[in-house]
């Protein structure tokens, strides 16, 4: 795919070159087909740049050769085609073109200068999703083609180039003429509209009337318990899987974020959500009701709020494994460090990376009262396999993913079972570190397309009822923006959400997953890579896991159902089990896979399953006990760590403070 871009790219860019220069050589014979083919066919190419690739539009810009120039460029050319085509009584008569064709770019300049300004207006220091944000006057943005440059020169500019072409054919200035003032018509419309906006009653609220605003807003909805978020583009999933107990926390719980982009890449949740990008405004809940901050993971930008001293802070990870990411020793860094059950407090101690015993709490993984327990061997046709490695990782480790050097044979011994259902989850960043491993899972997946077309069998009528869910799923998870829409438009149409609206999701989101499940052939293999159905839903459906030592192995355990590990570390069994305590009630599968018979007889035949002990003893230890649930622990957890925050706090910072979880108030003193 990369040398096909690379081809691709070289193609538009010598088909580029190769029309102006021969614009260039039409315009100096002058030869008027020439410069006609030429001009059509360099207009064509900025089309496919700006519609096909936007990247060869950045790497032209800096080399000095934007939009800008490219367009200046052709439309000289072809001005000195026409005064080469003049006779020379006429060629005063192409001063007035060449002055409008002037006043276009000046037009072109001057509409971009009020773009900018508008943007900065609407660039608030704030954002918010799921508030009330009427009160900064928040309007829809500007069409897009004012706000984009390239796009905008090549629609204001068509109609002067093409009367220039006419022009040039017919001999006839006018046509010129006729092009570029409607050209000169079509920027001054564009650069009204833009203008307008920035009057003071049409545009945003300004930035310490933004400010003023959020404060009020802190001390009317009184938040005390947050979760504070910061990553990259493919991170949201890690602040996702603790949406659902954040919300299900008593008291006034909301989502502190940093990024932007990140805004709508966080999972549809009733929580309010505010981005914070500076520093300086982050700060601002010094100030607030805010008492505890949970953290799903380390970031860069983490250090900026923990030196909030109101505030106590705990991290709570995306997930649990052995591997050394489950025990950072950033994690020191906070007031907590709230784990799943025993195992991790152990692995805390003995990685020996400062966090000390007794800020470690044990409050499970609420997430997983969504996986249910194991009811018994495959009761239908198939047996259902989870394959779901984990990622190459960024140290090198070869034990990290068994997609390079297992997968593709434990795929085939699996669908080398006529009666195995397999269904294949990689991970989201597999092959983005090793192209080895994105290569194994392209060939994963062709096994199982090449499977499933030979697996015969009947599809269930189509009712309906998917497209039906899916409607009703994406209608209240799904947020719908114009293409044009910006920040700020998306906060005036992400507002209060309506009242109930969590329990229909929950609810719509049931009754998806019940008709994707029956929409499949009972046999029928699945690679799943969207975002529905969830890793968990997977759970449901599977009578086995295969795994890599990671956080899925961890929360499989909830279910009770067997699983195995593949170890492509190099070491032995035993070494391997010694140093990943999670695969120890595992079956362990060594890179050629040969154990995978043995272990579907087992899933098949449970008196033959020789782990069911250990698993239920695993379980306690990686996921705590099963009572209280680990939501009940987790609130607890909340209460506490509230309570210690205020009382750290000073003096006179203690205020009126409503409980993290209770809801009840609390009077100081």
């Amino acid at each position: 795919m990369p040398g096909r871009q690379t081809v691709t790219r070289v193609l538009v860019a010598a088909v580029l070159a190769a029309a102006v220069v021969a614009q260039a050589a039409a315009a100096l014979r002058p030869h008027v087909p020439l410069l006609l083919a030429a001009t059509a066919a360099s207009l064509a190419v900025e089309g496919v740049l700006h519609r096909w690739q936007r990247g060869m539009v950045s790497l032209f810009a800096k080399s000095h050769a934007d939009i800008t120039v490219r367009h200046v460029l052709r439309d000289l050319l072809l001005v000195l085609g026409l005064l080469r085509l003049a006779p020379e009584d006429e060629e005063t008569a192409y001063t007035v073109l060449v002055a409008g064709l002037l006043a276009c770019y000046a037009l072109h300049c001057a509409i971009q200068a009020a773009s900018v300004l508008v943007r900065r207006t609407r660039t608030l220091p704030v954002l918010t999703r799921n508030v009330d944000a009427s009160a900064l006057r928040l309007t829809p943005a500007p069409p897009a083609l004012l706000r984009r440059p390239g796009p905008r020169l090549l629609v204001h500019g068509l109609p002067a180039t093409t009367g220039l072409l006419v022009t040039a054919v017919t001999g006839e200035p006018r046509y010129a003429a006729l092009g570029i003032a409607v050209s000169l018509g079509l920027a001054l419309v564009g650069l009204a509209g833009l203008l307008v906006r920035l009057l003071p009653s049409r545009r945003p609220a300004g930035e310490q009337e933004v400010l003023d605003w959020f404060d009020a807003w802190l001390a009317e909805y009184r938040p005390t318990v947050g979760l504070y978020f910061s990553g990259g583009a493919s991170s949201a999933y890690q602040a996702d899987m603790w949406l659902e107990p954040l919300a299900k926390l008593g008291g006034k719980p909301v989502i502190i974020l940093r990024e932007r982009f990140m805004m709508q890449r966080i999972a549809a949740t009733d929580v309010p959500i505010v981005c914070l990008p500076k520093v300086s405004t982050l700060l601002r809940l010094e100030h607030s009701t805010l008492q505890v901050l949970i953290h799903p993971s380390n970031s860069g930008k983490t250090s900026q709020v923990l030196r909030i001293p109101t505030i106590k802070h705990t991290f709570v990870n995306h997930g649990e494994s052995d591997k050394l990411s489950s025990c950072n020793p950033y994690a020191k860094a906070y007031d907590e460090v709230w784990v799943a059950g025993p195992a991790a407090r152990e692995r805390y101690a003995a990685a020996q990376v400062g966090v000390e015993d007794k800020d470690v709490v044990e409050i499970g993984r609420p997430q997983l009262d969504a996986v249910r327990p194991y009811e018994g061997p495959p009761a239908g046709t198939y047996t259902t396999v989870l394959y779901a490695p984990t990622w190459e990782g960024w140290d090198g480790n070869p034990g990290n993913t068994s997609v390079i050097e297992a997968g593709e044979n434990i795929v085939r011994a699996l669908l080398a079972d006529p009666g195995v259902r397999l269904l294949y989850k990689p991970h989201p960043l597999t092959g983005s570190v090793d192209p080895r491993a994105g290569a194994a899972d392209r060939r994963i997946r062709e096994l199982v397309r090449a499977a499933n077309r030979q697996r015969t069998g009947e599809r269930p009528s189509d009712n309906g009822e998917l497209s039906s869910r899916t409607r009703e799923l994406d209608r209240l998870t799904t947020a719908s923006f114009r293409t044009a829409a910006d920040s700020v438009e998306r906060m005036l149409l992400q507002s209060t959400p309506e009242p109930g609206r969590a329990e229909a999701v929950a609810r719509a989101t049931a009754a998806w997953e019940r008709a994707y499940w029956a929409s499949l052939p009972e046999g029928e293999h699945r690679v799943v890579t969207d975002a529905r159905p969830t890793l968990y839903s997977c759970f449901n459906r599977a009578d086995l896991l295969i795994s890599d030592v990671s956080s899925v192995v961890s929360d499989f355990l909830a279910s009770g159902k067997p699983y195995a590990v593949a170890n492509t570390s190099g070491l032995s069994e035993a070494a391997f089990r010694a140093a990943f305590p999670t695969a120890g009630a595992a079956t362990v599968l060594t890179p050629d896979a040969v154990g995978v018979p043995a272990l579907l007889d087992a899933v098949r035949h449970p008196e033959r399953d020789e782990r069911v002990g250990a698993r239920a003893e695993l379980k306690r230890r990686l996921l705590g006990p099963d009572e209280p649930t680990a939501q009940e622990r987790f609130d607890r957890a909340v209460q506490a760590l509230c309570a210690a925050a205020r009382e750290r706090r000073l003096p006179g910072q203690r205020q009126e403070e409503t409980v993290c979880a209770s809801g009840t108030l609390t009077l100081p003193g």
